[in-house]
């Protein structure tokens, strides 16, 4: 898979996730709410502008570079090319929980994720409200763990995919099927325990770090049960006003406190 294909897929795979997250949201919706959209697609055309500059699809880059040279643990392995693939989903998967962790942990990459929690509305689009210096500071870690497995660049992309389409339908407001949601909560991340991740106070804030499956949180004790039952009050638990899209820009700069209890 060349650099453009794999963009071109990408591109797709995200166009399909969006309108089904927006689809999902607009037939069930939980609380209603407007949300920031005009501040969260700034970020997102600022991120798209910023990770194309830096980045482009240097995670396929770097899987053809990993393959030329025979680095990374599935290029010394025999293993069939499917179980290599749900292995790769499996282990980038919690090397995003392990970041999300890290971003609530440590002072300097929670000056950053704060902006993607300063959305107080919590829709589909608070998923694309990042900051892009967070974006840029999990580049490293996310590109090594890419080239320490091995990874083949289709399985790197159909990971994204499924990463995209969590993330996109996590963040909706969404009213879930009670009994369906019981069901899929054992397994994978629910918009109901996400939207408990967003909540104002701290305690529920530092839990359900997960984006495709919830066995991470359940086996590092940061689990925490939700349904779509609950009515949460979501945003920073410090600040009060929505901020605009310059204020949260520039929300990095202020001092700020991050896994307070």
């Amino acid at each position: 898979m060349s650099e453009q294909e794999f963009q071109v897929v990408r591109a797709v795979g995200f166009a399909i996730a969006l309108s089904l997250a927006a689809t999902a949201q607009a037939l069930s919706p939980h609380a209603r709410r407007r949300g920031s959209l005009r501040v969260n697609a700034t970020f997102w055309i600022l991120d798209l502008i910023v990770m194309g500059l830096v980045c482009g699809a240097c995670a396929c880059t770097v899987a053809r570079w990993a393959a030329t040279h025979q680095i990374g643990v599935f290029h010394h392995l025999t293993a069939p090319g499917w179980l290599a693939a749900v292995v790769t989903i499996f282990v980038l998967d919690l090397v995003s929980y392990l970041w999300h962790r890290a971003n609530h942990v440590i002072p300097l990459l929670w000056r950053f994720h704060q902006v993607h929690h300063s959305d107080s509305a919590f829709t589909v689009s608070t998923a694309l409200r990042f900051h892009p210096g967070e974006l840029l500071l999990s580049l490293p870690l996310r590109l090594a763990a890419v080239a320490g497995l091995g990874a083949a660049p289709a399985t790197v992309v159909a990971f994204e995919i499924l990463f995209t389409i969590a993330n996109l339908l996590e963040h909706g407001d969404i009213d879930v099927l009670r009994r369906f949601e019981r069901a899929v909560d054992r397994v994978c991340i629910t918009p109901s325990l996400h939207r408990l991740h967003h909540s104002r106070d701290w305690t529920r804030l530092n839990t359900n770090f997960g984006t495709i499956l919830a066995l991470w949180d359940r086996l590092f004790g940061t689990y925490h049960s939700s349904s779509s039952d609950l009515q949460i009050e979501t945003g920073l638990p410090d600040r009060v006003t929505e901020p605009s899209w310059s204020q949260a820009l520039l929300l990095p700069l202020r001092s700020a406190r991050p896994g307070k209890r």
